[in-house]
């Protein structure tokens, strides 16, 4: 426990006495938004049901605030924690804003009336997801994005210290999984409320997530800040990747290079080859890029999709070797694409290469 808000020791999970996930141990500090991520069926619901008391403890033990979790109350666990799961409700006669209002139960007589604080604060929780114009409807007759964001006002309106929710994104469009997630930022950096979620999209995770947690077999594989863990190799194996690959640095997932020998080479720099290897990768199209920085933004992504990249070392110039590697792959082929290259790099060796690729057939200017 120590200094962590929530902590795990030595936490086993799964249904009806049999263990499904063992040994989970998380630390995290409050304020801190962690996500969960791994194949579907990894168990990332089930922790997260488990660590709500919804599914019975196998082992170990859960910690809120330096307190264990089944010595809490449900009416004080009310107050700590809100939870959004991907079971569907389906409540009778009831309109968003009551659903939204649910989450002032915990702080209500035993005849649950609101006061008008509780009213003003479901008007709030509400206009923070953009749901107010929702609030008259029937839960039953909306989108299910528009059901995630009443469900996450509710659990706002609920003041809880932890929001914990399953794939919240999952029945959202771009723009709303945007705002949802720039809303769960704002609470946990403004409020200190801490998030534990799941989500599949694992380039929002990258880039919203304090720490990451890796669901995979009987154990979590990895648990960390996200750059310790989003590379190439630990993506690859958690979700068993065996066609395409994952971009750490673009934080996506690509598709297979295409196949076959190359007969088409690209000249490029500073993003002006992206396009063009997406254009050449949907049509089926091996190629070669070059002559590329290897911390060049094309650099990157032709290392993903190229079937060879001509590269050289960061801030120093390009060897006379590099060149006539270049050139030699060049003259093999039948199609040459100048991307274009920054204007400064014309005087150098690269500035060689284009100027012969001018020369030879099969060469096309694309800019």
């Amino acid at each position: 426990m120590g200094q962590y808000y929530f902590s795990t020791q030595q936490l086993t999970v799964g249904y009806d006495g049999k263990p499904l996930i063992k040994d989970i141990q998380i630390d995290i500090e409050q304020g801190e938004i962690v996500t969960l991520i791994g194949p579907n069926g990894s168990g990332k619901s089930t922790i997260l049901k488990s660590i709500t008391r919804q599914l019975k403890l196998i082992a170990g033990s859960v910690y809120i605030g330096g307190e264990e979790l089944r010595r809490l109350s449900y009416k004080t666990l009310s107050t700590k924690l809100a939870v959004v799961l991907t079971e569907r409700m389906k409540p009778e006669l009831m309109t968003c804003r009551d659903i939204v209002a649910t989450g002032r139960y915990p702080y209500t007589g035993r005849l649950g009336v609101l006061s008008a604080e509780d009213e003003r604060q479901v008007d709030e929780a509400m206009r923070a997801v953009h749901a107010l114009d929702l609030s008259g409807r029937d839960f039953n007759a909306i989108s299910d994005g528009q059901r995630q964001r009443v469900l996450l006002a509710r659990a706002i309106c609920q003041d809880p210290e932890i929001i914990i929710l399953d794939e919240p994104t999952s029945f959202l469009d771009i723009r709303h999984k945007l705002q949802l997630l720039s809303i769960l930022r704002g609470m946990a950096k403004q409020k200190g409320i801490t998030v534990i979620m799941s989500l599949h999209e694992i380039d929002l995770a990258q880039k919203i997530s304090d720490k990451i947690v890796c669901v995979k077999g009987d154990h979590i594989s990895r648990f960390g800040a996200p750059e310790a863990v989003f590379d190439a190799e630990t993506i690859t194996a958690l979700y068993e990747l065996d066609q395409g690959s994952y971009d750490p640095v673009f934080g996506s997932i690509e598709l297979p290079r295409p196949e076959g020998a190359p007969d088409t080479f690209v000249i490029c720099g500073a993003g002006s080859g992206i396009p063009v290897f997406r254009r050449l990768q949907k049509a089926g199209t091996p190629f070669i890029a070059g002559i590329l920085y290897e911390n060049d933004i094309d650099c990157q992504l032709a290392r993903q999709l190229a079937a060879e990249v001509v590269a050289e070392k960061p801030f120093a110039p390009v060897s006379e070797a590099t060149l006539q590697r270049a050139l030699r792959l060049m003259e093999g082929c039948g199609t040459i694409l100048d991307a274009g290259v920054p204007e400064a790099a014309m005087g150098t060796a690269v500035g060689r290469l284009v100027e012969s690729a001018k020369g030879m057939k099969g060469y096309k200017a694309l800019y």
